[in-house]
C-alpha cells in the first residue's frame, strides 16, 4: 500500500477518528503505533462496530477497541508467505514490521491479486500418447482431455497466466491439430502461445532442442498432464536465488509393501516388519532449466529428462530440488483423471 502511513494512529485517538481515517485510507484497518511507530494494535472497521453495539461510545479512545495481539508480517517476507499468511488467518490487511516491530508498510489483498508479470518461457511438453489412458485418448490427446469444464492443459496454462506468465512454447506431435485449434495464439486467454512440432516422439526433454530460439532467462518445463496449485513464481526466484543451472521440483511419494518383510540373514529369521510403508522422494515433472543447459540437448533426438539432469551432473553443473507439499496430481492413469474431475471444483473453482 502506496499511502499506508495515513492508516497510522495514535492509541489516544478517538474511536470517531479511528473511523474517519479508516475510511478516507481505504484499507478497513487502521493500525496504532506509539511515538517510535512501533505496533501497538491494529482497528478494524469491524472491531468499531462491534465495539459500538457493546455499549462504547464515539468518543472513547481506541486503545479499548484496538486487538493487541495483531497477526504481522515481516520486512522479510515474501509475497508468497504474506499471501500464504492472510488465507491462514482470513485477514486482508496485515501490518509489516521490522526486527524492532517498527510499522514500516502495510499489506493489503488487493496489492497481490494481479500477479506481476513474468517473461520466463513456460514450455509445455504435450506431445505425449497417453496410453495409458486407453480409449480415452483414442480420439483426442491427453492434455485435451476434460478435467472439470476444460481441457487439462487449459488449466495447466491459466494456472500460470494468473502467476503473470505470459510465454508458452507447447511441444505437440500426437493429434497436434487439436490443441492448436482450440489454443491457437494464445491470445483469448491473454498469452502468447507458440509450437514446438515433434516428427517423432522425442522424449520428456527432446523437444527442447527444437526452439527456435535461446531464452533470456531461466525458463520452466513441465508436463502437460499434472495439476498443481505450486507457486511457479516462487520455484523461478528461488532457482536464480540458488545460483544452480537446474532446478527439479520433487514430492514425497509413499509405497505400502502389502506383505509382512521378513530380514533373513545367514538362514535365519532377524525381524519381521508388518505391512511396511517406504518412502521416496520424486521427481513432480516440472523444472526450470537456466539457458546453457540447453547446449547439453542433443538435436533431433529422443533424450528425456533424467538423462538431462544426470548430464548436468556429470558436467559439474549444480541442480537443486523444490520441494511440493501442496496440491499436486499426475494424471496419468484412469483412477488419476476420475479423481481429478471429482477434485476439480473445490480445487480449481
Amino acid at each position: 500500500m502506496k499511502s499506508w502511513q495515513s492508516a497510522l494512529i495514535g492509541p489516544d485517538v478517538s474511536l470517531r477518528e479511528a473511523l474517519e481515517i479508516i475510511d478516507s485510507a481505504g484499507s478497513q484497518l487502521a493500525v496504532v503505533v506509539d511515538e517510535h511507530r512501533r505496533l501497538l494494535g491494529t482497528v478494524s472497521d469491524g472491531d468499531a462496530r462491534r465495539a459500538l453495539l457493546s455499549g462504547l461510545g464515539m468518543d472513547d479512545r481506541v486503545c479499548r477497541v484496538m486487538h493487541a495481539g495483531a497477526t504481522v508480517v515481516t520486512s522479510s517476507s515474501t509475497p508468497h508467505e504474506i499471501q500464504a499468511t492472510m488465507r491462514r488467518t482470513g485477514r486482508h490487511q496485515l501490518p509489516i514490521v521490522d526486527a524492532d516491530g517498527i510499522v514500516i508498510g502495510l499489506a493489503l489483498i488487493s496489492d497481490y491479486l494481479t500477479a506481476a508479470r513474468r517473461d520466463n518461457w513456460v514450455v509445455i511438453m504435450a506431445g505425449g500418447l497417453g496410453s495409458r489412458l486407453q480409449e480415452l485418448t483414442r480420439d483426442t490427446p491427453k492434455p485435451m482431455l476434460k478435467v472439470g469444464s476444460r481441457p487439462l492443459l487449459e488449466t495447466i496454462i491459466r494456472s500460470y497466466a494468473e502467476q503473470g506468465f505470459h510465454r508458452f512454447y507447447l511441444a505437440v506431435n500426437y493429434k497436434a491439430e487439436q490443441i492448436e485449434q482450440h489454443f491457437g495464439d494464445g491470445s483469448a486467454l491473454g498469452v502468447d502461445i507458440r509450437y514446438v512440432r515433434e516428427e517423432k516422439r522425442m522424449g520428456t526433454a527432446g523437444a527442447l532442442s527444437l526452439l527456435p530460439e535461446r531464452p533470456a532467462s531461466p525458463f520452466i518445463v513441465t508436463n502437460a498432464d499434472l495439476l498443481t496449485k505450486e507457486n511457479f513464481g516462487l520455484l523461478i526466484d528461488q532457482h536464480a536465488e540458488a545460483g544452480v543451472h537446474t532446478t527439479m521440483a520433487v514430492r514425497q511419494y509413499e509405497m505400502q509393501v502389502p506383505f509382512g518383510v521378513v530380514n533373513v540373514r545367514e538362514g535365519h529369521i532377524h525381524s519381521i516388519e508388518e505391512k511396511p510403508v517406504q518412502r521416496f522422494v520424486v521427481s513432480a515433472g516440472i523444472y526450470v532449466l537456466s539457458p546453457e543447459v540447453l547446449d547439453l540437448v542433443p538435436t533431433g533426438s529422443f533424450f528425456d529428462m533424467p538423462a538431462l539432469f544426470d548430464l548436468v551432473l556429470r558436467s559439474g553443473m549444480k541442480a537443486r530440488a523444490h520441494q511440493i507439499d501442496g496440491y499436486w496430481l499426475d494424471i496419468g492413469r484412469l483412477p488419476d483423471f476420475e479423481r481429478a474431475n471429482s477434485e476439480f471444483h473445490n480445487i480449481f473453482n
